[in-house]
């Protein structure tokens, strides 16, 4: 029985980013596999602890190994060499997406937008796909912490770099928390064909959509325990006409206020819990998984693609830990997706194993789905 050897599923991981991301150069996306794979296999994206692993796996020196790995992250301007040329990571998120869609096993997703930040230095505006508990980073834009300026170019340039990657018969959800919502961002999301979910604050007025009666949106979930669904006309500047979805579960501080141009019939707001989601994909990039955290980086586009590799490494681990049976496992609610995938592509590197990437779905397991398309 053949053993599949580390240098071998480099080498498949090599492929797999060649036919998803055909527009990369060939060195491009062999140190993309490199530091993706380096990244699944040490838990960690720091420059050091991969070159040491790589060259150890390639039998290579290790500043040869260290210096490959920098010239994936630097501009064509630090590069050496006559052909210089320098990948621009949002080239790639369309590309990512649709690989992404190549694995899902349903028709329905949704999108999350959120920001996180690194300290005083970075921040990074994040458009994410929910899967199990946690998020794929699909599009992101890192700037300075205390860039002054509207975050509207960017989020927009984002969502359009996404435009046409998913197929227009899906249903898309994209849920953002309050401090995002903003008119403009509703409307991009609906020309896109997809569906906002977005959290607005209480302060502010609506009227039903047949009465003209002006109301309170802190009165439509006064209390713990209220819920409430229907057409409505929100706010008095900027009026947008939408369905709004108010929820006051017991034992939280206060109501969910949603805003969707999807029916009262087809919305649910129990769907908008699943944005917390995009929160865990932080930690997983970050203390819980690759350890962004600790990067040493001062330059938010070499961060920017160090962030496709980890992205690549998360929707390896994703896919295959999605395709564990837990159930058999016996572990099912105990460990996250993306530690059961890391733990399974550990073992199956263990025994030998050349495993394979696995497929994506998750509304099984939830007990209402947004509703296909034409339905």
């Amino acid at each position: 029985m053949h053993t599949t050897t580390a240098l071998e599923r480099l080498e498949q991981l090599y492929l797999t980013i060649r036919t998803h991301l055909p527009h990369l150069t060939k060195p491009q996306a062999y140190t993309l596999a490199l530091y993706s794979f380096g990244i699944v296999a040490t838990s960690t994206c720091g420059l050091t602890t991969l070159a040491t692993c790589l060259a150890l796996l390639l039998n290579q020196p290790f500043n040869t190994v260290r210096q490959r790995l920098r010239e994936y992250y630097k501009d064509a301007s630090h590069k050496k060499g006559t052909h210089r040329r320098e990948l621009d990571p949002a080239t790639c998120f369309a590309p990512l997406m649709r690989w992404i869609t190549h694995l899902w096993s349903d028709t329905r997703l949704i999108l999350a937008l959120d920001a996180t930040t690194l300290g005083q230095r970075f921040t990074a505006l994040t458009v994410s796909v929910l899967y199990r508990g946690r998020a794929l980073p699909v599009a992101w834009k890192i700037l300075p912490a205390t860039q002054q300026g509207s975050w509207r170019p960017h989020w927009e340039a984002l969502l359009r770099a996404l435009q046409g990657s998913i197929p227009a018969s899906w249903t898309v959800l994209v849920c953002a928390d309050r401090g995002l919502y903003a008119p403009w961002l509703f409307e991009l999301i609906t020309a896109l064909g997809w569906h906002p979910f977005l959290r607005i604050n209480a302060q502010g007025q609506y009227h039903l959509e047949n009465d003209p009666t002006v109301r309170e949106l802190a009165t439509v979930a006064p209390c713990a325990g209220t819920h409430w669904c229907g057409r409505v006309v929100c706010f008095k500047a900027n009026p947008l006409p939408c369905t709004l979805l108010a929820c006051w579960e017991v034992g939280h501080k206060e109501a969910w206020l949603i805003v969707t141009d999807l029916s009262p019939e087809e919305a649910c707001v129990a769907w908008y819990a699943k944005r917390a989601w995009i929160e865990s994909g932080f930690s997983d990039l970050k203390r819980r998984g690759w350890q962004w955290h600790r990067t040493q980086m001062q330059d938010g586009a070499r961060a920017a693609r160090v962030w496709l590799a980890l992205a690549i490494a998360t929707l390896w681990v994703m896919s295959v830990g999605g395709s564990v049976d837990e159930a058999r496992l016996g572990a099912r609610g105990k460990v996250s997706c993306f530690r059961l995938g890391r733990l399974a592509l550990w073992a199956q590197w263990l025994s030998g194993d050349a495993g394979a990437w696995g497929m994506l779905s998750d509304w099984e397991r939830s007990s209402r789905a947004p509703p296909r398309r034409g339905k």
